[in-house]
C-alpha cells in the first residue's frame, strides 16, 4: 500500500477542519495559439498519464483514522471528468482571466475522484489560450510542481509520442485490510522505535549536537506563534477567492540582489512586506513592527528538488518590517531577519517534527492538527511562497508557453497569500484574497511592482560618501567659541 506522509495528509486535515478551505495549488500556462480541440488536448494528456500514477489515483482514508490515508487506484477513472473547457467573455484580457482562476479555485476537488484538474482557457487576447493545472496539495508541492511540468509538457516544439499505457487498476484494499494493517503498524512501532533510540545511543555526541540544535529551532519556531498586532488582515474567511497577477521581469530582481548583496528571496519578501505595508496605510491602519508574520514555506529536496511527487517542506515563521518606510532599509531588514532565522536551525527544527511525526502513531498525530487547526491563529497573516521554475522554454502541443502564473491557496484565518514562480525571464506574483474581506486583490499585485521598481532605483543610487574624519587639534591650541 501507498501511504501519505503525516505533511501530505494534514493538508487534507486542514480543508476538512475549515469548511471554506479549498486546498488545492495551481499554475496557469499561458500559450500561443490557436487553441486545441478537445480530442487533441484529451489525447495529449492522455499520452503522459503514465509518467503521473497519482492522476489516476484517489485517497482513501483508513476506518476510524488508525493510520494514514493511503492511495489507491480509481477503477472508476474518466479522463474527460478531470478535463474542462471554457473561454473568457470578449475581450478577455488579465482581468478577465484572474476573476476565471478566483472562481476555479474556490471550489473544492472531488474527493471521491483523482485530485486534479486541467482547465482550457480560450479567448485570451492575441488568440493565445491558458492551461490552469489544478491539483491538491496533499498530492505535491510547487517545487514537485515543477517536476509535473516537465513530465507534463515539452522541451521542444515538436510533441514526444504518445506512452505505450497498459494501465489496469490495482484491486484496493478493503476495509478490513486497511484496518487489519494499520493495527499491525500501530503494534510493531514500539518495536521500531526502539530500534531507532538504540541507534542514536551508539553516537552520543551526534546525539547530543543535534538535540541541542532542534531545541534552539524549536524555540524559534515557537516564539514564532506569538499574537501578532491585530488588523484587517487576518480573520474568518469566506469561500470564495480572488486572485490578481503582479508581474516584473527577472532582471530587475536580480539587479536589485547584486546592488544590495541579498539574495532574489530577500528581494521578494521585500517587496510584499513593501506591498503589505501600503495596504495597512490605505486602510488607515498603523504598521505596526509585529502587525504581519509570514508563514515562509522551504524545500527540505536535496539538489535539483528531484524525488517522488509529494511534499517536502519545513517553513519559516518570518515577521515582515512593514513598520519600516524606507525600501532599502525594508530589504536589508528582511535579509538580516531570514538569516536569523537560518541560523537559529528553525528550519531543520521543523524538518525534525515532520520526520517524528512520520514515527509516531498516526490517530493521536492527526488528532493533533486537527486540534491545532480549529484553534484561532493569532500568529500567522499571510503565506509568501517562492517557486523558482522551469529554466527552458516549455510546450505544449508545439505551442510555447509564454508565461506561467502561480496560485497559492489561502485558510484559517490568512486572508491573503502570495506565490511566486520565475520562467522565461518574468518573476510573476500569484495575489490570491478573501473575496469580501480584501477586495484589493489588484491593488495590492500593483504594490508589489511598484515595491520592486523602488528597490531597483535605490540600488542603482550611489552609497553615501562617509563623512569625513574630525581634524585633531594641535596641542596647545583651544578652540574657539563664538
Amino acid at each position: 500500500m501507498e501511504y501519505l506522509s503525516p505533511l501530505d495528509a494534514s493538508f487534507l486535515d486542514l480543508e476538512d477542519a475549515d469548511p471554506h478551505a479549498s486546498l488545492a495549488i495551481a499554475s496557469v500556462a499561458v500559450l500561443d495559439g490557436p487553441a486545441p480541440g478537445q480530442a487533441e488536448f484529451a489525447a495529449a494528456i492522455r499520452g503522459r498519464l503514465p509518467l503521473v500514477p497519482r492522476y489516476r489515483q484517489k485517497v482513501r482514508r483508513v476506518p476510524f483514522n488508525l493510520g494514514r490515508p493511503v492511495w489507491a487506484d480509481d477503477p472508476g477513472f474518466d479522463l474527460d471528468f478531470h478535463l474542462r473547457r471554457t473561454a473568457l467573455a470578449e475581450p478577455g484580457g488579465d482581468a478577465a482571466l484572474e476573476r476565471l482562476v478566483g472562481r476555479v479555485m474556490s471550489q473544492r476537488l472531488d474527493r471521491d475522484r483523482p485530485l486534479w484538474e486541467d482547465w482550457l482557457i480560450e479567448g485570451l487576447p492575441e488568440g493565445r489560450w491558458a492551461l490552469l493545472s489544478k491539483v491538491h496539495h496533499c498530492m505535491l508541492d510547487g517545487v514537485s510542481g515543477n517536476q509535473l511540468y516537465r513530465l507534463i509538457c515539452d522541451a521542444g516544439p515538436h510533441p514526444r509520442r504518445s506512452l505505450p499505457d497498459h494501465w489496469q487498476p490495482r484491486t484496493g484494499a478493503g476495509a478490513l485490510d486497511l484496518t487489519l494493517d494499520a493495527l499491525g503498524q500501530l503494534a510493531r512501532m514500539p518495536f521500531d522505535q526502539a530500534r531507532i533510540a538504540a541507534r542514536a545511543v551508539r553516537t552520543p555526541g551526534a546525539l547530543a549536537a543535534w538535540l541541542l540544535r532542534t531545541a534552539r529551532g524549536l524555540a524559534t519556531l515557537g516564539a514564532g506563534f506569538v499574537p501578532a498586532a491585530p488588523t484587517s488582515l487576518s480573520g474568518p474567511l469566506g469561500r470564495a477567492r480572488r486572485y490578481a497577477v503582479a508581474r516584473t521581469p527577472l532582471a530587475d530582481i536580480a539587479a536589485v540582489s547584486d546592488a544590495f548583496a541579498v539574495s532574489i528571496n530577500d528581494v521578494y519578501l521585500a517587496a510584499v512586506a513593501g506591498a503589505f505595508r501600503r495596504l495597512l496605510l490605505d486602510r488607515g491602519e498603523e504598521p505596526r513592527a509585529d502587525a504581519v508574520r509570514t508563514l515562509v514555506p522551504v524545500s527540505t529536496r536535496g539538489p535539483g528538488g528531484g524525488g517522488p511527487l509529494d511534499n517536502r517542506l519545513a517553513s519559516l515563521l518570518l515577521v515582515l518590517p512593514v513598520d519600516v518606510g524606507d525600501p532599502a532599509e525594508r530589504l536589508r531588514e528582511v535579509h538580516r531577519r531570514v538569516a536569523l532565522l537560518r541560523a537559529s536551525g528553525e528550519v531543520e527544527a521543523g524538518a525534525a517534527l515532520v520526520a517524528l511525526a512520520e514515527r509516531e502513531p498516526f490517530p493521536p498525530v492527526s488528532l493533533a492538527i486537527r486540534t491545532a487547526l480549529r484553534l484561532p491563529q493569532p500568529g500567522l497573516t499571510t503565506v509568501t511562497t517562492n517557486v523558482p521554475g522551469p529554466d527552458r522554454q516549455l510546450y505544449v502541443l508545439g505551442r510555447p508557453i509564454r508565461e506561467i502564473l502561480p496560485y497559492v491557496p489561502i485558510a484559517e484565518r490568512m486572508r491573503i497569500g502570495v506565490a511566486v514562480f520565475t520562467y522565461a525571464g518574468q518573476a510573476a506574483f500569484g495575489i490570491t484574497t478573501d473575496f469580501a474581506s480584501v477586495p484589493e486583490a489588484t491593488a495590492f499585485a500593483d504594490a508589489v511592482t511598484a515595491e520592486v521598481a523602488a528597490l531597483l532605483v535605490a540600488g542603482r543610487r550611489p552609497a553615501p560618501a562617509p563623512a569625513p574624519a574630525p581634524r585633531r587639534r594641535r596641542p596647545g591650541r583651544t578652540a574657539a567659541v563664538s
